[in-house]
């Protein structure tokens, strides 16, 4: 009978080793103070508050916090435009402007057919590299850096169109 005694003992012993208890239901990833659970709960709740305000007709303002504001003016476009003129910064018509992608190397081109150019839809994250043409003359190459952060720029690109002469 002492045998079967410590058995009944030993057998009301847990040894197996110490575990945590099983987390709650949804996404427990750390980040920081808060768990992304308690956002995600934060969000539901603001996402039924602003849909029964809606139902009940009244007017609903929601803020945007400051990192997602930063990430739309991030993915804003760019726009290059300007003139392309002589030494006495008359308008050189029917130029021809380039704009090379420093990312893709892919290279665009707009005839000045009046002097003035404009590329638009540029991504804010990509360098370019601009310059004019005019009868085998070369404007000097712009360069727009992605850490310049002005959504439009106005360059003037300057062609020295004086012709050469080749009687000498």
């Amino acid at each position: 009978r002492p045998s079967s005694t410590r058995m009944r003992n030993s057998a009301r012993v847990n040894h197996a080793p110490h575990t945590d208890p099983p987390a709650a239901s949804g996404p427990r990833i750390i980040t920081g103070m808060k768990t992304l659970a308690c956002r995600t709960r934060s969000v539901r709740r603001l996402f039924r508050s602003t849909a029964l305000l809606c139902c009940l007709g009244l007017p609903v303002s929601v803020t945007l916090p400051a990192p997602l504001l930063l990430a739309q003016k991030q993915a804003a476009d760019r726009v290059v435009q300007g003139k392309v003129v002589d030494k006495a910064d008359a308008a050189v018509k029917g130029a021809t402007v380039y704009l090379k992608d420093g990312h893709t190397l892919s290279v665009k081109s707009y005839v000045a057919d009046d002097g003035t150019y404009r590329f638009g839809q540029l991504a804010q994250n990509t360098d370019y590299e601009l310059w004019a043409e005019f009868n085998g003359k070369k404007s000097s190459v712009k360069n727009l850096s992605s850490f310049d952060t002005r959504s439009t720029f106005n360059i003037n690109l300057k062609i020295d169109t004086a012709k050469i002469d080749t009687a000498k």
